[in-house]
C-alpha cells in the first residue's frame, strides 16, 4: 500500500484542493518532488542518443532548451530497459550500469538550468521490431498478430517475465543514482506493460493474465520490485486510458480507472494518461488540431480518474491553448498538463504562456512523428524540410 502523505494537489476530499491555475507549483510527491508549475513535457523519442543508445552532446542540448523554457517537469523520450525491448533507433538505453554516467550528466545539465527531470523507461513488447532485435521476434504475454508490423510476437515464458521485471527495477535505480527526480513507467501505447494490462493482447489464462486481476499482475510486480530497488524515490506510470480498439476489444476508460486504482494502492505516486497503440483504429498521435474543440481529447477519462484517485494525474492529448488548459484543472479533470509536439517546436513555451501568449505555434502536422525519415526528430514545419 502506498503510505505516503496525501499530496496536496489530488482528488475528491475533505482537507484537498484543485489546481485552479496552470503556473502554480505543484507537491507530486510531499516533501520529495515539487515542480514550479503545472505543465509537463510529455516523454517524447528524440532520436538523439548515439547508436548504443549513450547519451549525447546534442541530446544534453535538447533537455537544457526545455529546461530552460520553462517546463515544471521534463519526461525524456523512452529509456530501453532490455535489449529484447528496443523499439526504434538511437533510443537511449539504461540496460546497464555503462550508461550511469551520460544520464548523470544529462540529469545535472537539467538541474543547472533549473529543471526537474523523470527517465521514462520502456520495453517495446509486442511492438519491438525484429528489425532492431537482429532478426529476433518480439515477446508479449501472448502470441497476438500486430497488423501495424506484420508480426506474430512469441509469448514470453515466466522466466521471461520475471527477467523483464528485474530489467526494470535495475533501470529504475539506475535513474535514482544518476540523479533523476523521478522515474516513469511506460505504461501505454501497447508497449510491454500495456500489453499485459489489455485484454487485447494479453490472452494468458494463468497468473499473467485471465481477468483484470490477473492482468493487473504485471504491472503490481513490477512496481514492487522497483520500490525494492529505490525506496522512496518518485516512480510514476503513464498508461492507455483506452486502447481505442473497435467493439469492446482491449482497454475501455472504466478498465483502465480500476487499473490505476490498483497502482496507486501499490504505491505509484502519479499517473500520466494517454491512449491508443500502433494499430488503434483513431491514431495516438492525432493530426490537425486547429480548435480547442479538438484538444484535449481525453479529457473525459481525466474526470474519471481524478474522481477516483488521490495521486495526481497528468493528462495529455492535443493541448494547445492555455484557456484549455485552465479549464481542465478548474473542472477537476486532471492536475498538471502534458504536452509533446508542441514543445518540440516551442521549447519555451510554458514561459511564453507564462508571459500571456494564449496558444501553442504548433499546427499538429504530424512530420515531428515521422520518426524514422531524419535524423532527429524536430519541427519540420518550421525548418522547411519535406
Amino acid at each position: 500500500m502506498n503510505s505516503r502523505a496525501t499530496p496536496i494537489i489530488t482528488g475528491e476530499g475533505e482537507g484537498r484542493r484543485e489546481l485552479k491555475k496552470l503556473f502554480e507549483p505543484v507537491d507530486v510527491v510531499p516533501e520529495v518532488l515539487r515542480i514550479n508549475n503545472g505543465i509537463v513535457r510529455s516523454a517524447t523519442y528524440e532520436r538523439r542518443a548515439d547508436e548504443d543508445g549513450f547519451v549525447t552532446d546534442d541530446l544534453v542540448s535538447l533537455y537544457e532548451a526545455l529546461a530552460t523554457g520553462g517546463s515544471g517537469l521534463i519526461v525524456t523520450g523512452c529509456a530501453l530497459v532490455h535489449p529484447s525491448g528496443r523499439l526504434l533507433p538511437r533510443m537511449l538505453s539504461v540496460h546497464s550500469d555503462r550508461y550511469i554516467d551520460g544520464l548523470a550528466r544529462l540529469a545535472e545539465r537539467v538541474h543547472a538550468k533549473g529543471g526537474k527531470i523523470a527517465l521514462q523507461i520502456v520495453h517495446g513488447g509486442r511492438q519491438s521490431l525484429p528489425l532492431y532485435l537482429g532478426g529476433a521476434l518480439p515477446m508479449a504475454p501472448s502470441a497476438v498478430y500486430d497488423p501495424s508490423s506484420d508480426v506474430t510476437p512469441r509469448a514470453m515464458t515466466t522466466d521471461d517475465i520475471w527477467r523483464i521485471i528485474d530489467a526494470f527495477a535495475g533501470a529504475a535505480d539506475r535513474a535514482r543514482k544518476a540523479g533523476f527526480d523521478a522515474v516513469q513507467i511506460h505504461g501505454a501505447h501497447g508497449y510491454l506493460v500495456s500489453d499485459f494490462i489489455s485484454s487485447h493482447t494479453n490472452r494468458r489464462q494463468d497468473y499473467w493474465g485471465g481477468d483484470e486481476e490477473r492482468r493487473f499482475h504485471f504491472p503490481e510486480e513490477l512496481l514492487e520490485a522497483i520500490r525494492a530497488e529505490v525506496g522512496g524515490f518518485p516512480v510514476m506510470m503513464k498508461i492507455n486510458c483506452d486502447d481505442l480498439l473497435p467493439g469492446e476489444r482491449g482497454l475501455k476508460p472504466e478498465g483502465a480507472a480500476n487499473i490505476a486504482v490498483r497502482l496507486e494502492n501499490t504505491g505509484l505516486d502519479a499517473i500520466e494518461i494517454s491512449g491508443g497503440m500502433r494499430e488503434s483504429t483513431v491514431r495516438t498521435i492525432r493530426p490537425s488540431i486547429l480548435n480547442e474543440s479538438e484538444e484535449a481529447y481525453f479529457r473525459q477519462a481525466g474526470a474519471l480518474f481524478k474522481k477516483r484517485l488521490r495521486i495526481p494525474v497528468i493528462l495529455t492529448g492535443g493541448m494547445r491553448s492555455r484557456r484549455v488548459m485552465e479549464d481542465v484543472l478548474k473542472n477537476g479533470e486532471a492536475d498538471m498538463i502534458g504536452m509533446s509536439r508542441p514543445l518540440i517546436r516551442e521549447p519555451g513555451l510554458p514561459n511564453s504562456m507564462r508571459e500571456g501568449k494564449e496558444k501553442a505555434d504548433c499546427i499538429s502536422c504530424n512530420k515531428c512523428a515521422d520518426f524514422l525519415k531524419y535524423d532527429a526528430v524536430e519541427c519540420f514545419d518550421l525548418t522547411g524540410k519535406t
